[in-house]
């Protein structure tokens, strides 16, 4: 019988998540039934998302939500052999008990040369919402201009290498220096620190004197209401995140985006990557292939050790991460 141990949700956030709103947890594990299997996590993900969520769909005393790479250490299944390695949506936890459904396994030959936590990234759910959020909803053309922001993170640096492949102009933003280096040295044409500029629309601007055909948003607020008017005439948008809003404990307000929307004939369209969950294969091939080829760069921010799960997830709503946040059980 196995022991695991979990992180629940304490106690709702109020503002920006403590620590002290988590707690972790021992949870003694039956033994296996015929079809069953024993699971134990390797890397676990940190996303933007669970803040969110957590709010919306966790009680307190819930384990909090998330995705793993996880190792079959115990089969009662014969579609599962120990020592297979798959992505699953199991929570905060070490160890746990699944019948096989929830299993996603990596991509068939996956690389030795690449890290399996890849599969939490940039070839994993951050970089199929990349893909999908630039072609069905963004529908970037080559030569077009991408605007992307949070672009030194686990969803917008993909974002932006794939316009470069794509054959467009990348224009990004971050929070640090050292992000904005990042972003150059990943190809971006454009990128400057947000935080530091002097004017933001002026920024905008000066990066993109002609305007932004493709807008990724990942941050919501003050900045995606002065982006919108720097749209060329019918721009598309793609909504994939409103991180500067999750910790607010009072709703922001206005400005308002309508009469640029109206006069420039936009199109906005908020997503989640699961409404192509029917196309992951496609996407995680092509993300594979360019990561393979060279193409598309990948840096992650692994924090060592379970006990350091609320830490490392604080750390990344803080935007302290650059690229994707993992915790390496």
């Amino acid at each position: 019988m196995a022991t695991a141990k979990a992180w629940v949700l304490k106690k709702h956030f109020e503002g920006f998540p403590k620590i002290s709103d988590f707690d972790l947890k021992k949870i003694e594990l039956p033994k296996l039934k015929e079809g069953e299997l024993l699971l134990e996590s390797v890397f676990l993900s940190v996303d933007p998302y669970m803040r969110l969520c957590s709010q919306m769909d966790m009680k307190e005393g819930d384990i909090m939500i998330g995705t793993q790479v996880a190792r079959i250490v115990e089969s009662k299944n014969p579609a599962f052999t120990v020592g297979t390695f798959v992505v699953t949506n199991s929570g905060w936890r070490t160890h746990f008990i699944s019948d096989g459904k929830d299993l996603q396994l990596l991509p068939p030959a996956w690389p030795e040369s690449l890290p399996k936590s890849l599969a939490l990234g940039t070839v994993g759910m951050p970089g199929l919402t990349a893909y999908f959020g630039l072609l069905e909803v963004c529908k970037m053309k080559p030569g077009e201009i991408v605007l992307v922001n949070a672009a030194a993170g686990a969803v917008g640096s993909v974002v932006g290498q794939l316009a470069k492949i794509a054959g467009c102009k990348v224009v990004g933003c971050a929070g640090s220096d050292p992000k904005v280096a990042y972003l150059k040295k990943l190809g971006f044409d454009e990128a400057f620190n947000y935080k530091t500029v002097t004017s933001l629309d002026e920024a905008l601007r000066k990066a993109s004197p002609d305007g932004y055909d493709c807008f990724f948003d990942n941050v919501g607020g003050e900045f995606s209401s002065t982006a919108v008017n720097h749209m060329k005439k019918y721009g598309r948008i793609a909504v994939c995140g409103a991180i500067s809003q999750y910790n607010d404990s009072v709703p922001q307000k206005g400005p308002y985006i309508q009469i640029p929307m109206i006069f420039k004939e936009l199109h906005m369209e908020g997503f989640i990557v699961n409404r192509w969950s029917n196309r992951r294969e496609e996407g995680l091939k092509a993300l594979m292939k360019w990561v393979i080829e060279g193409k598309l760069k990948y840096h992650e921010q692994v924090t060592e050790g379970f006990e350091n799960m609320p830490a490392a997830f604080i750390g990344m709503l803080k935007g302290e991460n650059l690229g994707k946040a993992v915790v390496k059980v």
